[in-house]
Protein backbone atom coordinates (compact mmCIF):
# COMPACT_ATOMS: atom_id res chain seq x y z
CA UNK A 1 0.00 0.00 0.00
CA UNK A 2 1.28 3.28 -0.68
CA UNK A 3 1.58 5.56 2.00
CA UNK A 4 1.24 9.77 1.30
CA UNK A 5 3.57 11.30 3.60
CA UNK A 6 3.25 14.85 5.10
CA UNK A 7 6.07 16.92 4.77
CA UNK A 8 6.24 20.33 6.73
CA UNK A 9 8.36 22.79 5.64
CA UNK A 10 11.14 22.80 8.90
CA UNK A 11 11.18 25.81 10.90
CA UNK A 12 13.64 28.44 10.64
CA UNK A 13 15.58 27.98 13.77
CA UNK A 14 15.97 31.03 16.12
CA UNK A 15 19.28 32.79 16.27
CA UNK A 16 20.47 33.02 20.15
CA UNK A 17 23.16 35.47 19.25
CA UNK A 18 20.54 37.98 17.78
CA UNK A 19 18.38 37.54 20.72
CA UNK A 20 21.00 38.00 23.24
CA UNK A 21 21.89 41.06 21.73
CA UNK A 22 18.11 42.35 21.57
CA UNK A 23 18.37 41.60 25.34
CA UNK A 24 21.19 42.98 26.02
CA UNK A 25 19.99 45.97 24.24
CA UNK A 26 16.77 46.20 26.16
CA UNK A 27 19.19 45.99 29.69
CA UNK A 28 19.70 49.64 29.46
CA UNK A 29 23.40 50.26 28.27
CA UNK A 30 22.03 52.72 25.33
CA UNK A 31 20.06 54.60 28.04
CA UNK A 32 23.11 55.06 30.31
CA UNK A 33 25.25 56.66 27.84
CA UNK A 34 22.23 58.81 26.72
CA UNK A 35 21.95 59.99 30.18
CA UNK A 36 25.28 60.41 30.84
CA UNK A 37 25.59 62.87 27.20
CA UNK A 38 22.81 65.16 29.13
CA UNK A 39 24.35 65.30 32.82
CA UNK A 40 27.70 66.48 31.01
CA UNK A 41 25.84 69.33 29.15
CA UNK A 42 24.08 69.84 32.03
CA UNK A 43 27.01 70.42 33.83
CA UNK A 44 28.41 72.96 31.40
CA UNK A 45 25.46 74.92 31.03
CA UNK A 46 25.62 75.26 35.30
CA UNK A 47 29.51 76.55 34.91
CA UNK A 48 28.35 78.65 31.73
CA UNK A 49 25.39 80.02 33.89
CA UNK A 50 27.91 80.77 36.65
CA UNK A 51 30.43 82.24 34.64
CA UNK A 52 27.46 84.75 33.32
CA UNK A 53 26.42 85.53 36.67
CA UNK A 54 29.80 86.76 38.33
CA UNK A 55 30.91 88.30 34.81
CA UNK A 56 27.95 90.40 34.86
CA UNK A 57 27.96 90.95 38.94
CA UNK A 58 31.65 91.96 38.20
CA UNK A 59 30.49 94.30 35.44
CA UNK A 60 28.09 96.06 38.15
CA UNK A 61 30.73 96.68 40.74
CA UNK A 62 32.79 98.25 38.23
CA UNK A 63 30.16 100.65 37.11
CA UNK A 64 29.40 101.55 40.59
CA UNK A 65 32.71 102.13 41.27
CA UNK A 66 33.41 103.95 38.21
CA UNK A 67 30.02 106.07 38.97
CA UNK A 68 31.21 106.97 42.30
CA UNK A 69 35.02 108.08 40.79
CA UNK A 70 33.43 110.23 38.41
CA UNK A 71 30.70 111.71 40.90
CA UNK A 72 30.88 115.22 41.87
CA UNK A 73 29.74 116.56 44.95
CA UNK A 74 25.83 118.30 44.57
CA UNK A 75 24.87 121.78 45.74
CA UNK A 76 21.51 122.38 46.55
CA UNK A 77 19.85 125.93 47.44
CA UNK A 78 16.45 126.58 48.98
CA UNK A 79 14.29 129.54 49.72
CA UNK A 80 12.89 128.82 53.37
CA UNK A 81 11.86 132.45 53.55
CA UNK A 82 12.10 135.74 52.14
CA UNK A 83 15.27 136.32 53.99
CA UNK A 84 17.04 133.14 54.35
CA UNK A 85 18.26 130.63 52.11
CA UNK A 86 19.00 126.85 53.15
CA UNK A 87 22.42 125.48 51.62
CA UNK A 88 22.84 121.78 51.24
CA UNK A 89 26.01 120.05 50.24
CA UNK A 90 26.06 116.22 50.01
CA UNK A 91 28.44 113.63 48.28
CA UNK A 92 29.17 110.07 47.95
CA UNK A 93 33.15 110.16 48.82
CA UNK A 94 34.26 112.57 51.49
CA UNK A 95 34.15 116.26 51.18
CA UNK A 96 37.92 118.52 51.46
CA UNK A 97 36.02 122.27 51.65
CA UNK A 98 32.90 124.05 51.20
CA UNK A 99 32.19 127.86 50.46
CA UNK A 100 30.13 130.37 50.26
CA UNK A 101 30.26 134.02 49.73
CA UNK A 102 27.73 137.19 48.31
CA UNK A 103 28.93 138.62 44.56
CA UNK A 104 32.45 137.01 44.88
CA UNK A 105 33.30 138.92 48.19
CA UNK A 106 33.98 138.07 52.37
CA UNK A 107 34.14 134.74 51.49
CA UNK A 108 32.88 131.77 53.98
CA UNK A 109 34.02 128.53 54.56
CA UNK A 110 31.92 125.45 56.47
CA UNK A 111 33.24 122.93 58.58
CA UNK A 112 33.37 119.94 55.52
CA UNK A 113 36.08 118.57 55.89
CA UNK A 114 35.99 114.84 55.77
CA UNK A 115 32.33 115.13 56.20
CA UNK A 116 29.61 113.92 53.82
CA UNK A 117 27.42 116.62 53.64
CA UNK A 118 26.91 120.32 55.38
CA UNK A 119 24.24 122.28 55.78
CA UNK A 120 24.02 125.94 56.10
CA UNK A 121 21.73 128.91 56.98
CA UNK A 122 22.46 131.91 54.94
CA UNK A 123 21.04 135.22 55.08
CA UNK A 124 20.11 136.86 51.91
CA UNK A 125 21.00 140.23 51.47
CA UNK A 126 18.54 143.37 50.47
CA UNK A 127 19.44 144.48 46.25
CA UNK A 128 20.51 142.07 43.71
CA UNK A 129 23.22 140.02 44.53
CA UNK A 130 24.84 136.83 43.62
CA UNK A 131 25.59 133.48 45.96
CA UNK A 132 28.65 131.78 45.03
CA UNK A 133 29.07 128.56 46.11
CA UNK A 134 32.16 125.96 45.94
CA UNK A 135 32.84 122.13 46.89
CA UNK A 136 35.63 119.98 46.17
CA UNK A 137 36.16 116.70 47.90
CA UNK A 138 39.19 114.97 48.55
CA UNK A 139 39.84 113.60 45.61
CA UNK A 140 40.22 117.18 43.83
CA UNK A 141 36.52 116.95 41.92
CA UNK A 142 35.15 120.25 41.89
CA UNK A 143 31.26 121.82 41.41
CA UNK A 144 30.40 125.61 41.31
CA UNK A 145 27.04 126.87 41.69
CA UNK A 146 26.24 130.79 41.19
CA UNK A 147 22.44 131.80 41.56
CA UNK A 148 21.19 135.60 41.60
CA UNK A 149 18.77 136.65 44.62
CA UNK A 150 16.87 139.70 44.91
CA UNK A 151 15.08 141.30 48.46
CA UNK A 152 13.60 144.29 48.87
CA UNK A 153 14.36 145.99 51.97
CA UNK A 154 14.16 150.01 53.28
CA UNK A 155 18.09 149.33 53.80
CA UNK A 156 20.71 148.00 51.31
CA UNK A 157 24.06 147.21 53.50
CA UNK A 158 27.17 146.12 51.54
CA UNK A 159 30.63 145.42 52.49
CA UNK A 160 33.86 145.27 50.54
CA UNK A 161 37.73 144.26 51.47
CA UNK A 162 39.61 147.22 51.33
CA UNK A 163 43.35 146.53 51.65
CA UNK A 164 43.38 145.53 55.79
CA UNK A 165 40.04 147.34 56.11
CA UNK A 166 35.85 146.72 55.01
CA UNK A 167 34.37 149.22 54.04
CA UNK A 168 30.76 149.51 54.96
CA UNK A 169 27.97 150.98 52.48
CA UNK A 170 24.47 151.54 53.56
CA UNK A 171 21.55 153.35 51.61
CA UNK A 172 18.00 153.86 52.59
CA UNK A 173 14.56 154.97 51.43
CA UNK A 174 14.45 157.24 54.37
CA UNK A 175 16.90 159.09 56.58
CA UNK A 176 19.57 156.65 58.15
CA UNK A 177 20.32 157.60 61.97
CA UNK A 178 22.79 154.83 63.20
CA UNK A 179 25.11 152.13 62.59
CA UNK A 180 26.71 149.34 65.37
CA UNK A 181 29.03 146.63 64.66
CA UNK A 182 30.64 144.06 66.47
CA UNK A 183 33.23 141.23 65.84
CA UNK A 184 32.59 138.18 67.05
CA UNK A 185 30.58 138.83 70.41
CA UNK A 186 32.26 141.60 71.05
CA UNK A 187 30.88 145.08 72.44
CA UNK A 188 28.58 146.84 70.07
CA UNK A 189 30.61 150.00 68.39
CA UNK A 190 28.07 152.56 67.60
CA UNK A 191 28.41 155.00 64.69
CA UNK A 192 25.82 158.19 64.33
CA UNK A 193 24.62 158.64 60.38
CA UNK A 194 22.05 160.81 59.85
CA UNK A 195 22.09 160.44 56.26
CA UNK A 196 20.88 158.80 53.68
CA UNK A 197 23.92 157.01 52.97
CA UNK A 198 26.67 155.93 54.63
CA UNK A 199 29.97 154.93 54.12
CA UNK A 200 32.87 153.62 56.83
CA UNK A 201 36.08 152.10 56.91
CA UNK A 202 36.68 149.21 59.89
CA UNK A 203 39.66 147.65 60.30
CA UNK A 204 39.71 143.73 60.13
CA UNK A 205 41.08 142.15 62.67
CA UNK A 206 44.29 139.23 62.59
CA UNK A 207 42.29 135.95 61.87
CA UNK A 208 39.04 134.14 61.14
CA UNK A 209 36.14 136.32 62.83
CA UNK A 210 32.36 137.07 62.27
CA UNK A 211 31.49 140.93 61.42
CA UNK A 212 27.79 141.58 62.54
CA UNK A 213 26.46 145.29 61.06
CA UNK A 214 23.11 146.93 62.16
CA UNK A 215 21.45 150.36 60.27
CA UNK A 216 18.53 151.51 62.04
CA UNK A 217 16.38 154.66 59.81
CA UNK A 218 14.41 157.24 61.65
CA UNK A 219 11.80 154.92 61.52
CA UNK A 220 13.52 152.42 63.93
CA UNK A 221 13.59 150.10 60.64
CA UNK A 222 16.58 147.63 61.14
CA UNK A 223 18.78 145.93 58.48
CA UNK A 224 20.91 143.40 59.73
CA UNK A 225 23.95 142.03 57.36
CA UNK A 226 26.33 139.40 59.13
CA UNK A 227 29.65 138.00 57.31
CA UNK A 228 32.94 135.94 57.55
CA UNK A 229 35.61 138.06 57.27
CA UNK A 230 39.59 136.88 57.56
CA UNK A 231 41.70 139.69 58.36
CA UNK A 232 45.64 139.25 57.33
CA UNK A 233 48.29 141.64 56.20
CA UNK A 234 49.72 142.56 52.70
CA UNK A 235 53.04 140.65 51.87
CA UNK A 236 55.87 142.98 51.60
CA UNK A 237 57.91 143.38 48.65
CA UNK A 238 61.22 145.79 48.01
CA UNK A 239 63.05 145.94 44.38
CA UNK A 240 66.27 147.18 44.69
CA UNK A 241 69.88 147.53 42.21
CA UNK A 242 72.96 145.05 43.39
CA UNK A 243 76.25 146.85 43.88
CA UNK A 244 77.29 146.99 40.75
CA UNK A 245 74.18 148.67 39.39
CA UNK A 246 73.67 146.40 36.44
CA UNK A 247 70.77 144.02 37.82
CA UNK A 248 67.83 144.52 39.98
CA UNK A 249 66.83 142.14 43.53
CA UNK A 250 63.53 141.78 44.59
CA UNK A 251 62.69 140.88 48.56
CA UNK A 252 59.38 139.65 49.44
CA UNK A 253 58.26 138.69 53.00
CA UNK A 254 54.62 137.12 54.19
CA UNK A 255 54.12 136.03 57.51
CA UNK A 256 51.99 133.17 56.07
CA UNK A 257 54.39 132.72 53.42
CA UNK A 258 54.55 133.75 49.75
CA UNK A 259 52.96 131.15 47.27
CA UNK A 260 53.46 133.57 43.41
CA UNK A 261 56.05 136.50 42.39
CA UNK A 262 55.54 138.11 39.30
CA UNK A 263 57.13 140.12 37.50
CA UNK A 264 57.26 142.10 34.50
CA UNK A 265 59.40 144.25 32.41
CA UNK A 266 58.89 147.33 30.50
CA UNK A 267 55.01 146.24 30.38
CA UNK A 268 55.70 143.31 28.41
CA UNK A 269 54.62 139.98 28.19
CA UNK A 270 56.80 138.57 26.59
CA UNK A 271 59.35 139.75 29.51
CA UNK A 272 56.87 138.29 32.22
CA UNK A 273 58.20 135.92 34.75
CA UNK A 274 56.29 133.29 37.29
CA UNK A 275 57.67 131.67 40.16
CA UNK A 276 55.36 128.87 41.74
CA UNK A 277 57.15 128.99 45.04
CA UNK A 278 54.57 126.50 46.50
CA UNK A 279 55.83 124.00 43.89
CA UNK A 280 59.38 124.47 45.32
CA UNK A 281 59.05 125.14 49.06
CA UNK A 282 57.30 124.30 51.79
CA UNK A 283 55.53 126.87 53.90
CA UNK A 284 57.79 128.47 56.33
CA UNK A 285 60.61 128.05 53.65
CA UNK A 286 58.40 130.96 52.01
CA UNK A 287 58.03 133.24 54.41
CA UNK A 288 61.18 135.01 52.20
CA UNK A 289 62.39 135.04 49.17
CA UNK A 290 64.47 137.25 47.53
CA UNK A 291 65.65 136.79 43.81
CA UNK A 292 68.59 138.95 42.10
CA UNK A 293 69.12 137.24 38.69
CA UNK A 294 67.45 139.87 36.22
CA UNK A 295 69.78 141.84 34.36
CA UNK A 296 69.09 145.47 33.55
CA UNK A 297 69.27 146.50 29.27
CA UNK A 298 70.70 149.66 28.12
CA UNK A 299 68.45 152.72 28.73
CA UNK A 300 65.10 152.83 30.56
CA UNK A 301 63.87 150.07 32.61
CA UNK A 302 60.29 149.47 33.91
CA UNK A 303 60.22 147.41 36.18
CA UNK A 304 57.15 146.23 38.18
CA UNK A 305 56.53 143.08 41.08
CA UNK A 306 53.66 141.32 42.15
CA UNK A 307 53.35 139.33 44.86
CA UNK A 308 50.56 137.29 46.53
CA UNK A 309 50.32 135.00 49.60
CA UNK A 310 48.35 132.08 51.34
CA UNK A 311 45.08 133.72 51.51
CA UNK A 312 45.45 135.52 47.73
CA UNK A 313 46.16 138.61 48.77
CA UNK A 314 48.61 140.85 46.69
CA UNK A 315 50.84 143.26 46.77
CA UNK A 316 53.00 145.62 43.92
CA UNK A 317 55.85 147.16 43.87
CA UNK A 318 57.48 149.24 40.54
CA UNK A 319 60.67 151.15 39.61
CA UNK A 320 62.07 152.89 36.75
CA UNK A 321 66.09 152.34 36.59
CA UNK A 322 67.59 154.26 33.48
CA UNK A 323 71.00 152.51 32.85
Amino acid sequence: MNQILSVEPPKPKKDKSAKKQKTNYGSGGGTIAVEKIVRFFAIILIIFGIIMVGSGSYSMYQNSQTGNTEAKPTISVQEVSETQLQLEVSHTSPLQRVTYNWNGQGTVELDASGKRSVSQTIEIPTGDNTLNVYAVDQEGKETNLSRMYSREGDIDINFEVDGSNLKVTASGKNELSYMTYRWDEEEEQRVDINNTDLEYSIEIPMGQHTLTVAVVDVNNTTETKQQQVKGVTKPTVEVTLDESKTHFVVKTSDDEGITRVEIRIDEDDNQKYLFNLEEIYSQDQRKQFEYGGFELHDGENKIEVTVYNESGVSNTAKILVNK
